[in-house]
């Protein structure tokens, strides 16, 4: 690191190296007010299972992508404002290390390949926090992963390759096309979109509709009765069916080397002399 008094210019760098590794198709993120506290990688638990991506934290941002060349090429830039973000820490299960990031559109699971990388990301992220006003909107749920249900965990069906896996938006559930067939709006993960909710939620979010419309915000319900009485199970229904034989995941085999190790900026680099 260099000397406090060069901090601006070798921020601006950093970033523009950054915003360089996204390609065309990236957005801008050089700006004046903004800072580059660390980088590294992480797996993203997805619904196919997890993968690794580069994530980096910024004083008001977290921003992450695909890894297309290590260290050099990155695709698919998804950015998160610091604001919205809330962080759960989770067990070790399906993968060690790992925690939860949850924001009002998307919430997954992401891990590091050690506690103490874990514990350097949860820390410097709630700092910079704190330097911001935080946001009030509710959170979208985790998504279920597919391996963790062979059933739909609504109806119990089981699936196949044309009795499809699909995700409730509200409530994150796996459940089958019979089971979910209705559409709501959820405010905070889309204002306008219709998004695919199970039956039980749909119920649920037609008992609050006449709130939520006086509110003008929130979820919308759209309606439709064409759908048969299915058994609904409350939310320790998927515990029972969770696949025991995942082994967590092994570092080793996932194809990240040592240039992918958390980079913290040192706190003296951080903020800039005032």
């Amino acid at each position: 690191m260099g000397d406090t008094l060069l901090f601006p210019n070798d921020n601006q760098r950093r970033i523009m190296a950054v915003q360089k590794s996204f390609g065309p198709s990236g957005a801008r993120l050089l700006d004046p007010n903004r800072i580059l506290i660390g980088e590294g990688r992480l797996m993203k638990q997805s619904r196919h299972g997890p993968q690794p991506k580069a994530f980096f934290l910024f004083n008001d941002m977290l921003v992450y992508g695909t890894i297309v060349i290590n260290g050099r090429w990155f695709a698919k830039q998804k950015i998160i404002a610091l604001a919205d973000i809330r962080l759960q820490d989770l067990e070790d299960g399906y993968m060690r290390n790992q925690w939860l990031i949850q924001t009002p559109t998307k919430s997954f699971n992401v891990s590091a390949m050690s506690r103490d990388e874990k514990l350097a990301w949860i820390e410097h992220i709630q700092v910079s926090q704190t330097r911001l006003p935080m946001g009030d909107q509710p959170v979208a749920i985790n998504w279920i992963p597919d391996h963790a249900s062979a059933i739909c965990m609504r109806c119990t069906r089981k699936f196949t390759m044309t009795h499809r896996r699909h995700h409730c938006r509200k409530c994150g559930f796996l459940v089958c096309a019979a089971c979910s067939r209705n559409r709501a709006v959820i405010g905070h993960i889309h204002p306008t979109k219709r998004l695919r909710v199970c039956k039980q939620c749909h119920t649920c979010l037609s008992e609050r509709e006449p709130e939520v419309r006086r509110r003008d915000s929130g979820d919308s319900i759209v309606m439709s009765s064409d759908e048969e009485e299915q058994p609904s199970f409350d939310d320790h229904f998927y515990e029972d069916y969770i696949e025991e034989d995942y082994d967590p995941v092994n570092w080793a085999d996932t194809g990240m080397d040592t240039f992918s190790h958390y980079v913290y900026i040192k706190p003296e680099h951080v903020w800039p002399p005032v």
